[in-house]
């Protein structure tokens, strides 16, 4: 197959970056097609750690294009930053390994200043964002008033454009989010090194993805967010902006439908989330914590610690079910060494009605109790395992204990942080 998706099918956090990085070994391009720089994947290799939030985590592979399609929304200061921090490890150096599409809108401060105002207000009802400015980004796109990429060709036209936003949102700021205005002047000096910055990057991104398909070429699709996240399909309003589905991709990156040849869904061991909402199978003891530490469960944007849960295999099955997917690569199992014994949410109970599915529309899920299986635990070490022999026997029936209650076969086993900490069943890449 040349064409695969990797896409989270928890709350995010799932481990993307480990897994694309290492899928893209066999890509020639690497897409990231929704979200912003709220998405930062870490990527462990050689003992060396580095976080990417924008630009896809293919790039430590010197034989990758990245792409950033049309459906993304770009912090163009922020990408300027995370340009300089690449080159300095000696990364993407060759500008022709790096395609903006033209389409894509751009993040501004304004939109971080109202993200930020906003969750401030709503004090204890937060929805718990990252404060980068993704979903007023999105909705000045939805407004269609955004600022696109394909702006910087036409810096003065820009600077009436942006004169208009700022007006309307420094108004907003001070009248009714009583929050200290956006200083217009410096912002269009900012952008006036962005354009230099990033005018040679700009690309036909969706004609450039259909040549490279028909050609044969190997492309790897890079979910941003997970499942859970899903504009539509989470636990809304406690989501992200942009649908984290596998089928965003087709209008995010504006690859036909008839393009894409798999879909690996990504997940861990257990389950974790960032910010507000329901969440089921949460741990609130002790053990919690310690999964937190010694799974080093601390966002990778903005440091948060994140909530832990047992694996929940409703939530799985409905994230599976959404993206078809088609191989599934489990991160994190060495963490759960020691714990015995383990948890799998199999069911959720409510006023004594089971639900074996996610509920309609998600609206009770925080009313829901997990009804639990308990399986075995193990006391060994992971650190050395490659391959599922190697792996105690309680290990290999937790996964295939995982597999059948989510319908999908396992692909990958992730035992450790590293690139080769990973069992590697099947790569679609092979199929």
């Amino acid at each position: 197959m040349n064409t695969v998706a990797v896409v989270g099918i928890q709350w995010g956090d799932e481990g993307k970056g480990k897994v694309v990085d290492l899928l893209a070994a066999d890509a020639e391009i690497v897409v990231r097609f929704h979200g912003g720089n709220n998405a930062a994947h870490t990527l462990v290799v050689d003992g060396r750690k580095l976080i990417v939030r924008q630009i896809p985590a293919g790039v430590l592979h010197p034989q990758t294009v990245c792409v950033i399609g049309n459906g993304t929304v770009v912090d163009p200061l922020a990408l300027m930053g995370e340009l300089d921090n690449l080159r300095s490890h000696a990364l993407l150096t060759d500008p022709k390994r790096l395609k903006l599409s033209y389409d894509a809108h751009m993040v501004m401060p304004y939109h971080g200043a109202i993200d930020r105002a906003r969750e401030a207000r709503l004090a204890k009802a937060a929805i718990g964002t990252t404060g980068f400015g993704i979903g007023p980004a999105y909705e000045d796109k939805a407004a269609r008033i955004g600022l696109r990429l394909v702006d910087l060709l036409d810096f003065k036209r820009l600077e009436e454009k942006l004169k208009r936003n700022l007006a309307d949102k420094n108004a907003y700021l001070k009248a009714v989010l009583k929050a200290p205005p956006v200083n217009g002047r410096q912002l269009i000096e900012q952008l006036r090194i962005a354009r230099k910055r990033l005018l040679p990057y700009l690309c036909d991104t969706a004609l450039y993805l259909d040549e490279a398909i028909r050609a044969g070429r190997k492309v790897l699709f890079e979910g941003a967010h997970g499942t859970m996240l899903d504009i539509d399909h989470g636990t809304y309003p406690f989501v992200t902006s942009s649908s984290c589905l596998a089928s965003a991709l087709f209008a995010g990156a504006g690859v036909a439908p008839d393009r894409l040849r798999a879909v690996l869904g990504i997940s861990k061991a257990y389950t974790t989330r960032v910010g507000g909402g329901p969440f089921p199978t949460e741990i609130k003891t002790k053990l919690g914590q310690r999964l937190r530490e010694e799974g080093e469960e601390f966002g990778a944007a903005t440091g948060r610690p994140r909530r832990i849960g047992w694996f929940d295999a409703v939530l799985a099955r409905h994230s599976a079910r959404l993206n078809g997917t088609w191989g599934l690569a489990l991160t994190k199992l060495d963490v759960l060494s020691g714990i015995d014994p383990l948890k799998i949410a199999v069911a959720y109970e409510y006023r004594g009605q089971r639900y074996e599915q996610m509920p309609p529309g998600r609206v009770l899920l925080d009313r829901m109790r997990p009804v639990y299986e308990e399986l075995p635990g193990w006391h060994e070490s992971l650190e050395h395992a490659r391959t599922l022999a190697n792996l105690p026997a309680a290990a290999r029936h937790y996964l295939d204990r995982i597999a059948e209650l989510t319908g999908v076969p396992i692909a990958m086993v992730g035992t450790g942080a590293a690139r080769d900490a990973t069992i590697v069943l099947r790569n679609p890449f092979a199929v």
